[in-house]
Order: structure tokens, then C-alpha cells, then sequence
């Protein structure tokens, strides 16, 4: 499927998206930076620099967390076997593969399928923390009383793995968390409604959220302190998809979410 141009996009970002089309087509490929530098018509080294501008994140990375989404899709639409999926999204090797998919998704792939693409509960990473403190309000450019936002403190600009804290909130809502393991993180937030399914028909789709927000990279010490508004904009094209597997928006805003809100705390259920 061709990607549509975007509109007031830059001749970097449309760059950017001549070579995001070429790892689609050419997913199963071994591609090169090269190989994407002359699709974007840059030399390599200014390609480098202007993706990782545009997206958050090197070629490289934003091709192997394209593999997985697709994988994802593959995992929850078709009856393709696990290892013939690794193949086509491009792995040499079905071990690797499912070690990759089991750390950025958060389960094993057979599991993922098993599961419908959903997560039980989505775990929190454990370890030391510190007194420090983050308040978050999250909104929506556009305002939606039924979007279900999810909300989590990350080491990287892709939310996958294990966060360090994470909420689940509706529009304009807050949390605070006040122990934070000491480090560098990002703070990422997506928002997906309960009316719609989060892995949509279409595998350029799947895995992409309503709406996403993005704080960081920020230092978290002991003592340390902030009070954010995220403001979650439309997903574009060239976000990095979303790797980590959710809760069921559906299922969770009709039950935990409104008794949590009632409590007045409204956070996921998390296992250390």
C-alpha cells in the first residue's frame, strides 16, 4: 500500500516517508542504510541525521520495530506459523525473532496470538527508586470523553518492554507517581478509543494509536520534581508504531477503568 502524502509535510519529512515506503515494501529484505538513503535522494549521512530529527529514532530501529508490528498483524490475522512469520518480516532466524518480539511486545509470539494481540496486565519494571516526583495531566487535541488514554514513564522513545510507571487515564485527567527509579526516561502517552479495536485491518495500521505525546529524554534524581500537560496530537505516519501489547481498551474502560476512577486513582493493574 502506498503511503499518502502528508499534508504541510517538509522535503525532509517527505524524505522520510519515501524511505519508511521502501521498508514496507522491502520488509523481508536485508535493507541497508544505503538502500534507504538513496530512496529518501539523500547521501547516507545526511539521511541519518534528518530521520532520526523527524522520527526519535536511527533507520535501523525504526525498521526492526516495523518488522514486529507487522509480525503483530500477522500474529492476530492469519494462521501463518511463527516461524514462517519471522521470515517474512525479515529474521534469519526464528530464535532471534522471538526473543526480540517477547522483550519489545511483552510476550512470547505464540502467546500474542493466544491472546488475541492483548496483554492480561501490562507489568511495570522493578527495582530501586527514589523520591522523586511526576505529575501528569493528558489531554486531547481533540476532545473525546470516551478515548482511553495510556500513560507511561519509558527508557527509550518506544514504548515497548517493561515501563517504570504506567496509568491509564481519560481525557484531561491526572496522575502522580511519587517513586521513580533514578535514570533517563521518556514520558509517552496514546490514546485509543473504547469503541475501536487497537489493532485495526490494515498492517500499515496495526499496533498505531488515536493519538500520542511524547516528554523527553529527562533525568529523574533523587529530589527531583515535575509537573507535565500532555497534549496528545493524531498519530502520523512516521511515529514509530507502538510495540507494546496493551490491555483491551474495550474490556478495561467498561470494568477497572470506572471503579479505579471512582477510587480516584486510575492506574493499571501491574505485577513488579
Amino acid at each position: 500500500m502506498k503511503e499518502e502524502p502528508v499534508e504541510g509535510a517538509d522535503p525532509a519529512e517527505r524524505a522520510v516517508l519515501r524511505a519508511i515506503q521502501v521498508m514496507r515494501e522491502r520488509m523481508g529484505e536485508q535493507l541497508t542504510v544505503d538502500d534507504l538513503a538513496r530512496a529518501a535522494m539523500f547521501s547516507k549521512f545526511h539521511f541519518t541525521r534528518v530521520f532520526q530529527r523527524v522520527t526519535g529514532v536511527s533507520p535501523g530501529r525504526f525498521l526492526s520495530v516495523l518488522r514486529l508490528q507487522q509480525a503483530k498483524m500477522l500474529l492476530v490475522s492469519t494462521g501463518m506459523s511463527v516461524t514462517d512469520i519471522s521470515t517474512y518480516v525479515g529474521y534469519n532466524s526464528v530464535g532471534t525473532f522471538s526473543s526480540r518480539f517477547s522483550r519489545s511486545v511483552g510476550m512470547s509470539p505464540t502467546m500474542y496470538r493466544r491472546r488475541s494481540g492483548f496483554a492480561p496486565v501490562l507489568p511495570v519494571r522493578g527495582g530501586r527508586t527514589c523520591e522523586a516526583t511526576l505529575s501528569c495531566r493528558v489531554r486531547l487535541a481533540e476532545p473525546d470523553d470516551k478515548a482511553v488514554v495510556f500513560v507511561g514513564i519509558f527508557p527509550d522513545r518506544i514504548p515497548e518492554g517493561r515501563p517504570v510507571r504506567c496509568a491509564v487515564l481519560n481525557d484531561r485527567e491526572q496522575v502522580r507517581w511519587a517513586a521513580i527509579p533514578p535514570g533517563t526516561w521518556y514520558l509517552l502517552a496514546q490514546s485509543a478509543s473504547p469503541d475501536e479495536q487497537l489493532l485495526p485491518d490494515g498492517p500499515d495500521d496495526a499496533g498505531r494509536p488515536v493519538a500520542v505525546a511524547t516528554h523527553g529524554p529527562f533525568l529523574v534524581h533523587p529530589g527531583w520534581s515535575a509537573s507535565l500537560d500532555l497534549v496528545l496530537r493524531p498519530t502520523r505516519l512516521f511515529d514509530p508504531p507502538v510495540l507494546l501489547a496493551l490491555l483491551d481498551a474495550r474490556e478495561y474502560a467498561m470494568g477497572e477503568l470506572t471503579s479505579a476512577r471512582q477510587a480516584g486513582v486510575a492506574l493499571l493493574p501491574t505485577v513488579a
